[in-house]
């Protein structure tokens, strides 16, 4: 049987759930930054501890004191993410094969940069 409850109540429970994930999706992003932070380990553990035992002024007090640099580390590891991303694409992707290689070979000898000999080293060494 389904219980009977009314809007009131099933709009109050949305409510506190909905409190409940931003308090967790909160907590985690403190204590994510807490750790990406260059603070000294006794001040990470200080931290920590407080946002255990007092957790909503703990949780207020930081984001008023590092609200500014949370956010400008937040950003740096989006960086340093999409730059990982980017040279893994760029490695996966290689430079074109021994066809391009040799194609920057012979634009090298036209252009004068390298003589008859290099070009032919290039060769050797790219064809194997």
């Amino acid at each position: 049987m389904i219980a009977r409850i009314g809007l009131g109540e099933l709009l109050w429970s949305l409510f506190v759930l909905y409190l409940m994930v931003m308090y967790f999706v909160v907590v985690f992003s403190i204590i994510t930054d807490i750790f990406r932070s260059d603070m000294s380990g006794g001040k990470k553990a200080m931290w920590s501890a407080l946002l255990f035992f007092f957790p909503i002024i703990t949780m207020i007090v930081y984001l008023i004191k590092n609200g500014d640099s949370m956010g400008k580390r937040n950003l740096q590891a989006m960086q340093r993410q999409k730059d990982m991303t980017d040279s893994y694409i760029r490695e996966a992707a290689g430079t074109g094969g021994a066809a391009s290689e040799l194609a920057t070979a012979k634009s090298l000898l036209d252009s004068g940069a390298i003589d008859a000999d290099d070009y032919a080293k290039l060769k050797a060494k790219i064809l194997g």
